[in-house]
């Protein structure tokens, strides 16, 4: 239960659905409801299989690539602290950023599930590296099941906020949505000190 809720926490405040609620109504903006919550259910699949697929064999592009654990969970750290600082500063752009050509070019693709919608909006380079991350050689098999199912419980949360996002936008309105950016940019910027201070110390050992 505590591998369940530490992987669950740790992606949902990475993943943050909510900051993604803007953009996925800008690029769906032109479907009707049923066309914009298809989308929404295969982007979420997407982000599912992406992230399990990283978890389960990110060690081994590692070991490819020669590459400790240590060292991803570093440039992890810091990738993950400038997405903190980002969800934190005032000026951030509806609170979850891809960049404008990517949107532009989303809105005219008649397919945006896989991409720009899983990724990199939802399942991005942080959350990449925070499933990598949790994979260790002492895990177990039920250690990795419950990771995994972590992950679909993520992608379920995921396809709620989705699916209620033109509710949920009219609820919170911008207001609501910059303090509820600047908290999970509190809790991703200090996921990224934690990724950060625990590789050091591992290093250091």
């Amino acid at each position: 239960m505590e591998i369940l809720l530490a992987t669950f926490s740790a992606l949902f405040s990475v993943v943050n659905p909510f900051g993604a609620m803007p953009v996925f109504l800008t690029l769906t903006q032109d479907d009707n409801t049923a066309r914009r919550n298809q989308q929404a259910l295969r982007a979420c699949m997407y982000m599912i299989l992406i992230l399990t697929v990283f978890f389960i064999a990110g060690q081994a592009v590692l070991d490819f690539f020669g590459l400790r654990i240590h060292d991803l969970r570093i440039a992890g750290g810091i990738m993950i602290m400038r997405a903190g600082f980002d969800l934190l500063n005032p000026k951030a752009e509806e609170g979850k950023k891809i960049s404008k050509d990517v949107v532009a070019e989303g809105v005219e693709k008649e397919d945006i599930s896989f991409t720009p919608l899983a990724m990199p909006l939802l399942s991005g380079p942080g959350s990449i590296a925070v499933v990598i991350s949790l994979f260790t050689k002492s895990l177990t098999i039920v250690d990795m099941g419950l990771t995994v199912l972590a992950i679909v419980l993520l992608g379920f949360i995921t396809y709620v906020i989705l699916f209620f996002s033109p509710r949920l936008m009219m609820f919170m309105g911008k207001a609501g949505l910059a303090a509820l950016s600047r908290i999970m940019g509190f809790i991703v910027l200090s996921l990224g000190v934690s990724f950060i201070v625990t590789a050091l110390l591992a290093l250091f050992r």
